[in-house]
């Protein structure tokens, strides 16, 4: 679990950029996978190739049999997928770090212009510009983690179903013939299959209507203040 430091401690932090939505998928759902690959599942797979047994003698039919029906190990499959589903989360942090940065810049400088004196620039014009590009760049990694949540689930049906059998048929050359080849645990890995693809699929909800509170509770605040100050809107409709 050692491997995994750096991005709990990334995830930690985006926490205080996040919505309650986005929190909830950071702390129950995403550290719950991370923690079924670092433990269990890991286990469990760590015997798929040396335990496979297929009727045959023929040297190298095995090893074949295993890439047809595995072309990426499931473990490392959701691995992957942690990785690819974090990284829009990982950039949305930077760009918050980037902003945080340059804002801090800003006031820095004001200060010194007006000889230390602690000045209010909550009503700079540039305040609201920077809180939609904020808005704007969380709602687009939200999508973005959509779109490969959705992809890693469709992939993972593709690749393996979502039950594997107990036993599989192969015919593919160095095989003699179509041989019979046997999983060690079916049914142990199937219920972790079934359980990666459930949280996976919970993960896709809890995006999907976080996407979609975001863009209502944005268009009732900005249609609800186009009445008011200009200067008070940015305020009043920020992120989070």
């Amino acid at each position: 679990m050692q491997d995994w430091g750096f991005l709990f401690m990334v995830l930690d932090k985006v926490q205080s950029n996040s919505t309650v939505i986005g929190k909830i998928w950071i702390r129950a759902l995403f550290i719950f996978r991370i923690l079924i690959l670092g433990t269990a599942a890991a286990i469990v797979w760590e015997d798929e190739r040396s335990s496979l047994e297929c009727n045959t003698r023929q040297p190298g039919c095995e090893n074949v049999c295993y890439d047809l029906k595995f072309p990426i190990s499931q473990i490392r499959f959701w691995i992957v997928q942690v990785i690819f589903v974090s990284m829009p989360t990982i950039l949305y942090l930077c760009h918050v770090l980037h902003v945080v940065h340059q804002k801090n810049k800003v006031r820095e400088r004001v200060r010194h212009q007006h000889d230390n004196q602690v000045t209010n620039i909550s009503n700079n014009p540039d305040e609201g510009r920077v809180e939609c590009n904020l808005f704007i760049s969380y709602l687009t990694h939200l999508f973005f983690k959509i779109i490969l949540e959705l992809a890693f689930i469709i992939g993972q049906y593709y690749l393996y179903d979502f039950f594997m059998g107990h036993m599989f048929t192969c015919n593919s050359s160095p095989c003699p013939n179509s041989v019979e080849c046997y999983m060690s645990r079916p049914t142990e890995k199937n219920i972790f299959n079934v359980l990666m693809l459930a949280v996976a699929c919970v993960s896709l909800l809890l995006n999907v209507i976080e996407a979609v509170y975001l863009m209502c509770s944005r268009a009732r605040c900005c249609s609800g203040n186009n009445t008011e100050n200009p200067a008070s809107l940015h305020s009043s409709c920020k992120l989070i």
